[in-house]
């Protein structure tokens, strides 16, 4: 059960296709199900998150069997950027050479939702009362819903960590799930990521050279590695184009608010005949204006996130082709 923690009024500083070209892909039916709660030596789960304006706080609370742990039940309080070294660390793992490692969870950023939040304060002034109220709420469901999903992609990468065979023997994984103080890790510094950034330009400079000067193509990898970057390249348009979607599906949601807002304003104005007409109308905006507003929710959290999850999962893969 995930708990989230309100400390202030401000949510911002507190709270809690085209057909495949893959012969596999054309013969089958349908797809296999994974569920990450079916091995029940190792369960991980996210008990509790606390969001602070510059961070977020995870419980991390595991449920054990295994006898490398020392109590068959405990809770850690981890950061993002703990869940950051211990990705790296599995990635940097030779013995794991070969594995697809889970992608690493996207850093928390409420910086949109905040930025929404303080230009709405700036311009309540110009806007009725009502119609104040109702984008507050909006973009306070906004707030909480990205804060929601934030939290479970951080969950599933520990999910998936513990029903793997060998990711959850990996040392640095106890560590991360058992150890009751700061692992003392930082993010990366600019001088740091800038060593990356050169250091991806030289292999991916390396491997052009390579390709050029050496010709010695297997023909199954060939196959998957060309399949692998068309589906990749699938995903990642559907994602942008349901993010789209959603965006406009959002934009209508305001616009029904202002809508609403104003003819109840002007029925205030207008006393005759026309004034139940304004009322009846601003009432049927409003309920078009929660339709819109779930849709969009709902889009946003299975369809977006799932495809842009499934492009998170593809490009893993592909780092093992390119």
């Amino acid at each position: 059960m995930l708990t989230l923690h309100e400390g202030t009024d401000d949510p911002t500083q507190q709270t809690t296709a085209k057909q495949s070209t893959h012969p596999d892909m054309n013969n089958k039916s349908r797809s296999d199900t994974i569920d990450l709660a079916a091995d029940t030596a190792l369960a991980v789960d996210i008990s509790d998150a606390l969001s602070e304006r510059d961070r977020v706080k995870f419980t991390i609370h595991t449920k054990t069997t295994l006898p490398e742990f020392k109590s068959p039940d405990f809770s850690v309080v981890r950061q993002h950027e703990e869940f950051i070294w211990l990705h790296t660390s599995l990635v940097d793992n030779e013995l794991y050479g070969g594995f697809i490692i889970p992608p690493a969870p996207p850093r928390p950023d409420f910086d949109a939702s905040r930025e929404k939040l303080q230009k709405l304060g700036e311009g309540e002034g110009t806007m009725t009362k009502e119609e104040f109220q109702k984008m507050k709420q909006e973009l306070e469901a906004e707030y909480l819903a990205t804060f929601k999903k934030t939290v479970a992609m951080h969950e599933v990468f520990l999910q998936r960590l513990a029903i793997h065979p060998k990711f959850k023997n990996d040392a640095n994984f106890r560590i991360f799930l058992e150890y009751d103080s700061d692992l003392s890790v930082r993010g990366k510094n600019k001088k740091e990521r800038l060593a990356g950034l050169f250091s991806n330009i030289r292999l991916s400079a390396d491997d052009m050279l390579l390709s050029s000067t050496m010709k010695d193509v297997d023909e199954f990898f060939e196959r998957e590695r060309l399949f692998l970057t068309e589906y990749f390249s699938h995903i990642r348009d559907a994602t942008t184009k349901a993010d789209r979607m959603t965006r406009s599906h959002k934009n209508v949601s305001d616009t029904y608010i202002k809508m609403s807002s104003s003819l109840v304003q002007l029925a205030t104005f207008d006393q005759t005949d026309l004034e139940s007409f304004y009322t009846k109308v601003a009432d049927c905006l409003e309920k078009a204006r929660k339709t819109e507003g779930r849709v969009a929710s709902d889009e946003d959290l299975k369809l977006s996130d799932l495809l842009r999850y499934y492009m998170r999962d593809t490009a893993a893969a592909k780092t093992y082709f390119d």
